[in-house]
């Protein structure tokens, strides 16, 4: 876990350390104190290019109201290619994005989510809401704004009667990581997992340009807090305790809205195969249900989770059963808190750096735990390549060591912190069985692997 480093003249913990030291919007922030660098990809080669920019978040200061996330906005999985036509690369956004410790529920008029970003991933990536500047425009019987298209009445992102919803409209163009840039603010509409770890796969991007997203869909365990939305309010994957008291089962948390049985659209083109129901956002109603398990027209309810055991108001990324992004997708179409947190240009008030545990990793197991998180070997047998894999979230860079029977170390790589899986090149290596060692400052697991000629 996290710690917030005292000396020890300083011993005597004061509330405002001591909320330093628990305030999720302080501590879980994937801070690069590795130097992990992104890379992209560009149609045509397979191989990732570095980008030469720090990933993740580089630092965290905090005051007793906010915390201020400084970032370039780049992730530690490959970015890229975006083969719509989408000119742009995931570019240094050198941002510094402010969040309320202490989110309210806004008890009056909702706030409506915007074009643009909405929050924040933990690995300093945007959040953008369901729409991509698209409307229909029933004066011209056409698609406005956006590339290539005419203007919207009232300008670029003024309320159409039928707007756009990027998730199926622009899939072609999204990377395996199911993102890509608007002029180089890379961000995500949906479930920031990649494409070819879905239960169905809607996109073959990833058979050619591989990634794989922030962290994994794990249907057994509570999902990993991934990040913060405008109002304060933090942001879990696609699967919670089933009961917002925190009991019950682990289940998938499923979005309240379901898409209308209209075959005609009132100042919009009728439902048909290039606007099927669904492309646009307000094809969708939201139906209200007292089930635990149902989330709300904001896309979320109050849980007791691993982070808030006192329980807080959530935000989910809601999945369907084959776990492919769910409309509305994060959050929205309205937040349920008030909107205070976002981009700021400067820190204007007096501010702690929060300063987190950066134990390094080694190579030797001395001292260490034994662990048993969740490690998948692919393919096993193998003969090319080994694809390791962790489940959930990592918060930390993982050492792959592939060791043989008589325990020398073989092959060695890294997974880096926000990214989940790690290769192994194993055409040099002698057939036999071997073991794998995934290893982190926590500890250590191991798993047979089998590697043929």
């Amino acid at each position: 876990m996290n710690k917030f480093i005292f000396s020890a003249i300083f011993m005597v913990a004061s509330l405002y350390s001591l909320q330093a030291q628990t305030n999720p919007v302080i501590i879980d922030w994937l801070i690069n104190a590795t130097g992990i660098q992104g890379s992209h990809y560009v149609q045509g080669n397979s191989t990732p290019i570095n980008d030469n920019i720090d990933a993740n978040v580089q630092s965290v200061q905090y005051s007793n109201d906010w915390a201020y996330i400084n970032t370039h906005g780049i992730p530690a999985y490959t970015t890229g290619p975006f083969l719509d036509g989408n000119p742009s690369l995931a570019s240094d956004q050198s941002a510094i994005y402010r969040f309320t410790l202490n989110p309210t529920e806004n008890t009056g008029t909702s706030t409506s989510t915007t074009g643009g970003n909405i929050g924040n991933f933990i690995n300093g990536v945007s959040l953008f809401d369901y729409r991509d500047g698209v409307a229909w425009n029933p004066t011209t019987s056409a698609l406005c704004g956006g590339p290539g298209n005419p203007p919207c009445p009232g300008g670029p992102m003024s309320s159409q009667d039928w707007n756009r919803d990027a998730v199926p409209a622009e899939k072609g163009g999204f990377d395996c990581a199911k993102a890509h840039p608007a002029m180089g603010n890379y961000h995500h509409h949906q479930n920031p997992s990649a494409f070819d770890l879905d239960l169905v796969t809607v996109s073959t991007i990833c058979d050619l340009y591989a990634s794989d997203g922030l962290y994994n869909i794990n249907p057994n365990n509570h999902s990993p807090l991934i990040g913060f939305a405008y109002d304060g309010f933090p942001i879990y994957g696609a699967y919670a305790y089933q009961n917002a008291d925190g009991t019950g089962a682990i289940v998938r948390m499923k979005s309240g809205y379901e898409l209308l049985t209209n075959t005609t659209r009132a100042n919009g083109p009728n439902v048909n195969a290039t606007y099927f129901s669904g492309y646009f956002r307000e094809d969708y109603q939201f139906v209200a249900n007292t089930a635990d398990d149902i989330l709300d027209e904001h896309n979320g309810r109050f849980c007791i989770t691993p982070e808030y055991p006192n329980g807080i108001y959530c935000y989910f990324t809601t999945v369907d059963a084959n776990w492919n992004s769910a409309y509305p997708y994060v959050v929205g179409p309205t937040f349920y808190g008030n909107v205070t947190s976002g981009k700021v240009n400067n820190i204007n008030e007096a501010v702690t750096t929060y300063v987190e545990d950066t134990t390094t990793t080694t190579t030797g197991l001395i001292n260490k735990e034994e662990l048993d998180f969740e490690i998948h070997i692919m393919p096993n047998p193998s003969s090319d390549f080994i694809a390791v894999q962790v489940d959930n979230l990592a918060q930390s860079d993982f050492e792959i060591s592939l060791i043989d029977i008589t325990g020398k170390l073989v092959k060695k790589s890294r997974l880096k912190q926000g990214s989940t899986v790690s290769y192994l090149d194993i055409q040099t290596v002698y057939a036999g069985a071997y073991i794998v060692v995934v290893s982190s400052d926590k500890g250590y697991s191991t798993r047979n692997v089998l590697i043929e000629r």
